[in-house]
Parts: structure tokens; C-alpha cells; sequence
């Protein structure tokens, strides 16, 4: 492809709407454009990126048995009603009516409309197992868009759904899902871990995340550096040290005041007590109830892992005004002693200690001496809180890293939530009706894009992994004007279209410094680089870009030393 026939509009700034490298890189390498909040245009550089990565994703699905199919965006709300989903998903879901007032949305994901079109098609065991996939737009309406495809409103997603007739089932297809994705995000060239993670939203009994590991990434990730156990955040369990305390080891409650210390670091000060021993009270609303929970001073709450305990739907924490009625006292001195609540829960962390500090539910007053068991009435000890760099492993015992991570990829285990809501159902060996069990698996690829970028890049722009990038190669005429070096140009170009080697050819009439700049910043792995200078010797140069080494090579070898180099640049990447 020639570069003054192609559609490159590069960018010298990076806009102002931009925040994070991903999303000033792309919209400078002439890859995206912004159409309105969170929505964008793929240019021809970013939409081959996305066919790249589309067509390994094909091939490993493929590999593993799934087949695809497309279905249709728009999705009646109908399916969202018999689903239970209609109300509970949010306002992330796009609804609609259409001309007869019937309801409908814009697909976040396909659920109801791939158990739909099984329920209709499947009725005995013999026809199972089945996986059905597609590479399709979604909508998503968040409510602040921002970095680009890292978090967009529309965006292109591959997502798979397995159907089995037991669990015996359920869990080879979710095995061989979980190796298809290793080998699809190996394959890319990424660095990456698979995560253990919670089920949000979709539903089912468990799940794990694929994340891209980027200093930039939003989700942080706790990481054993002895065993291959790694979770999100929000599903890491935390491993206790048990060192149970017991009422006799503890005085009798005392109150004392503590004027205008709200805060645990204000209270520890004031009291001269160290923050673990200082028992904090985070009052939520769930699902319309008032709950109350308990976790040291030092830690904080995980609020995915309360909302599971509890089976919220909607958990909120209270406003100052629930806090005034729940404790009659101002924020910053709830304490479970005579706590107007319906229920409280402590983290498990505290059952191994005692003789904490927890607000007096009055206005400028806290509690010494506070026993859980003895002071409080609980529903019991859980683990409610994050896990910290401080805390084993919770499968060996080893030192946790945290670190960051980009999601790009989730499979769960559905279970029946679906089926047996949509009454997708076969007959057994036996004739006897049962629900189908489901399995589903998402990875963003328009999001891949992004996090790719994130991971690779440097000061001058985009460093793509080779299976990801647009071309294989740019070959730069770097003065075009000049007879010989249009002419071995031209013919290196015909050379490398002959071995099928895809090259981007940029034959503008351009500076060299401008076009060694747009070389950078478009990120492709290889640059061959055609000067005069060289061809009067009678060589070229050829730049690895995420090197920058530059190897010269003969005008006679470029196809077997390019080669040489190419396969050396994929041995880079793991791939």
C-alpha cells in the first residue's frame, strides 16, 4: 500500500481531549476519531490493527470448537424482562422504543438472545454441547466515557457462549475456553496474567479476568511471586493470621472524648493508639436496608466482596444524613455499640484481636476497650476487606505483589441463571427435562487495541507487536525526487509484495525528518529505510523500532535478511 494513495492523518500535538498515551497515540497515528462522547470512526490503520487481532481470535475459537454466528445490536426488551435483567443491569443499557411503543436496547452483551435462539433449536442431549461466538459492536452508555477505546460507549467485542448438559460439561468448555484465550493473548504478543475474578453483573459462580499488565491500567491486580495464583482486587481473599483475643483479656468499655477527630488518623493521634487497633464503622445502605460493617483501622473495606456476602443488587454507602439517623452522631463517630442498624458484619481480621477504639455514636466520642463478641452483636466474621502487599498468599503463603493490569478478556461460568430464567431446556437419556448449563466468554477487541499501546510505546509513539501491527514493514523513500532511489524503492516494494510480506510504502514527497517522525509514531515493527546515500553503496537500512537498532544490508540480500530480522523481532515477543 502506498502511503500518498492511503488514509494516514497524523497529528503533530497531542489533542487536548486525550489523557492517557493510548488514546493521544491512536488519535495521532491517524488510527481512531472521535464522532461524539465515548463513540469513534476506525481510520484504515486502526481498522487492520482490529482485523489482525479479530483474525487470531477466530482461529483459536475455531481451534477449540466454537462457531461462529451474528446477532443482531438492537434486541427486543422483552428477553431483558423474562431475563430479570430489564431493570437490574442499569443505565448502562441503552432502552428504546420503537415506532409501536414496544421496548428494546442497544446490546451491552447477548445473553437473552443467544439462550433465545437455543431454546428454540436444541431439545435433546445428542445435540449438546454447542459454542456459539461472534465478533460484534456493543453499546454500553457509561456515564463518563473517557480514554478512548479504553473505555468507550460503543466498542467491538468477540463474546462466546457455551451450552452443556452438566457440570461435567459446563467445566470442559469453560477448560478449554480459558486455553483458548491463553493462546489467543500469547499469540498477540502481550504480557498478560489470567486473574480470578468476580462475575459483576453477568451472573454465575465463577469467573477470570485476562488482564494486559500496563502501569497505566485501572484495575489492580494481587500477584503471588512464588505460585501462579493471581485475582483482581475485588476477588483476592485474604489469608489471617490467627491470634484470637478473648473478653477476659479485655477492660471494661470506657468512653472518652475526642473533640472534632473524625478521622482514624485524628483519633490514633489523639488517643495515642496504633490505626490497627481502631475498629472503623461503614454504614451502607443495601438493597433499602441498613447494614453496618466493621474492619481494622488500617484496612480498607472491599465492596464487591459486601455486596456478595449480602446478595445486594444496590449497595450504597449512607449519606450524612443515614449516618445522623443510624447513629445519632455526625460522620466520623458510628460505632456498633447500640447501632440503629438491621444487621452487622465484621471482617474476619478482627476476631483475632481485642481491646480496639470504635466511635461512641455521639457527637465528639469514641469507645476503649471494645470486644466484638462481647460489646456487639454481629452476624459473624468474613472477609470483607483488600488484600494488601503485606498479607501471604491465600493458596501458598507467599509475598503478594500488587500491580496494575488492563482487562481485555472475561469468561464465567453461568450456570442456569439464564436457562432456567428463559426456560432453555433438553431432554436426558431419560427423557427428563432439564436446564442447559451456560458458560461465557468476552474479550474487547477494540479494547486489545488500546491496551497494546499502553503496554508498548515510547516517547516517539506506538511500538506494535508484530502479530498486531497494520503492516509487517514501512519502506521509506526518503527522497522520492531522486530516479535511483524511487527506482531500488520500488523494486524492494515489488520484492517484499512478492514473499507476501506486507509493506507500507511511503513514497510522499516529504521531508525525511517528517517521515522518520510518522515512522515512529505509527509504531510499525520493521523500517526499511532507502536513502541515496545508501544505494550508492549500495545498501539499506533496516530499523527494528522497538530497538531502534539499525542493521545495514546489502540491496542484493534485503529479502533474506529481512527475514533474518523479522523472525527475530517475533522471537522478541514470545511469539
Amino acid at each position: 500500500m502506498l502511503w500518498s494513495k492511503y488514509y494516514i492523518p497524523t497529528l503533530k500535538e497531542d489533542p487536548a481531549e486525550a489523557e492517557i498515551i493510548s488514546h493521544k497515540l491512536l488519535l495521532r497515528a491517524g488510527m481512531i476519531r472521535k464522532l461524539t462522547s465515548g463513540i469513534y470512526i476506525y481510520l484504515p490503520l486502526g481498522w487492520k490493527a482490529l482485523q489482525k487481532i479479530s483474525d487470531i481470535i477466530r482461529q483459536e475459537m475455531d481451534r477449540f470448537g466454537a462457531i461462529e454466528i451474528s446477532m443482531p445490536a438492537v434486541q427486543p426488551g422483552d428477553l431483558w424482562k423474562e431475563s430479570g435483567r430489564w431493570e437490574v443491569y442499569g443505565k448502562e443499557l441503552l432502552r428504546f422504543k420503537d415506532r409501536h411503543g414496544r421496548d428494546y436496547c442497544f446490546g451491552p452483551t447477548h445473553e437473552e438472545v443467544i439462550t433465545d435462539l437455543v431454546r428454540g433449536e436444541i431439545k435433546s442431549y445428542r445435540q449438546l454441547p454447542v459454542n456459539l461466538y461472534q465478533i460484534q459492536t456493543k453499546f454500553r452508555d457509561e456515564i463518563r466515557p473517557r480514554f478512548g477505546l479504553m473505555r468507550g460507549r460503543e466498542f467491538i467485542m468477540k463474546d462466546a457462549y457455551s451450552f452443556d448438559r452438566d457440570d461435567q460439561g459446563a467445566n470442559k468448555s469453560y477448560e478449554d475456553m480459558y486455553a483458548a484465550y491463553m493462546s489467543i493473548f500469547k499469540r498477540l504478543g502481550l504480557k498478560f496474567r489470567a486473574v480470578e475474578a468476580d462475575s459483576g453483573p453477568i451472573g454465575g459462580s465463577f469467573s477470570h479476568e485476562f488482564m494486559v499488565l500496563a502501569d497505566t491500567g485501572e484495575d489492580t491486580i494481587a500477584v503471588c511471586t512464588k505460585c501462579d495464583f493471581a485475582a483482581n482486587l475485588e476477588k483476592a481473599e485474604v489469608k489471617y493470621a490467627e491470634k484470637e483475643g478473648s473478653p477476659a483479656e479485655c477492660p471494661a468499655l470506657e468512653k472518652v472524648s475526642t473533640p472534632g477527630k473524625h478521622s482514624v488518623e485524628e483519633v490514633a493521634d489523639f488517643l495515642g493508639v496504633p490505626k490497627e487497633k481502631i475498629v472503623k464503622t461503614l454504614l451502607y445502605e443495601a438493597d433499602g436496608r441498613p447494614v453496618a460493617v466493621l474492619v481494622r483501622g488500617d484496612r480498607e473495606l472491599n465492596e464487591v466482596k459486601l455486596k456478595n456476602l449480602l446478595g445486594a443488587l444496590d449497595l450504597r454507602l449512607a449519606s450524612f444524613d443515614q449516618v445522623q439517623k443510624w447513629s445519632n452522631a455526625p460522620v466520623g463517630f458510628a460505632g456498633p455499640v447500640g447501632l440503629n442498624v438491621e444487621a452487622i458484619y465484621a471482617d474476619q481480621e478482627l476476631m483475632f484481636d481485642t481491646d480496639y477504639v470504635v466511635g461512641a455514636n455521639e457527637a465528639d466520642a469514641h469507645y476503649l476497650h471494645f470486644h466484638l463478641q462481647r460489646d456487639a452483636q454481629i452476624e459473624g466474621f468474613f472477609d470483607l476487606r483488600q488484600i494488601t502487599e503485606s498479607d501471604p498468599c491465600p493458596r501458598c503463603g507467599g509475598p503478594i505483589e500488587l500491580t496494575k493490569g488492563i482487562e481485555v478478556g472475561h469468561i464465567f461460568k453461568l450456570g442456569t441463571k439464564y436457562s432456567e430464567a428463559l426456560k432453555a431446556t433438553f431432554l436426558d437419556e431419560n427423557g427428563k427435562e432439564k436446564p442447559m448449563i451456560m458458560g461465557c466468554y468476552g474479550i474487547g477487541v477494540s479494547r486489545v487495541l488500546a491496551a497494546c499501546i499502553e503496554q508498548n510505546h515510547d516517547e516517539n509513539g506506538i511500538i506494535f507487536p508484530p502479530p498486531i501491527a497494520p503492516y509487517d514493514a514501512l519502506l521509506l523513500a526518503l527522497n522520492p525526487k531522486d530516479s535511483t532511489v524511487k527506482e531500488k524503492a520500488n523494486e524492494i516494494y515489488e520484492a517484499l509484495s512478492a514473499q507476501g510480506i506486507d509493506c507500507l510504502f511511503d513514497d510522499r514527497d516529504e521531508r525525511p525528518g517528517v517521515k522518520f517522525k510518522d515512522a515512529d509514531l505509527i509504531g510499525l515493527p520493521l523500517q526499511i529505510i532507502v536513502g541515496a546515500k545508501g544505494v550508492k553503496k549500495g545498501v539499506v537500512e533496516i530499523k527494528i523500532r522497538h530497538s531502534g537498532e539499525r542493521i545495514e544490508v546489502g540491496l542484493d540480500e534485503i529479502i533474506p535478511r529481512f527475514k533474518e530480522v523479522q523472525k527475530k523481532v517475533w522471537a522478541h515477543y514470545g511469539v
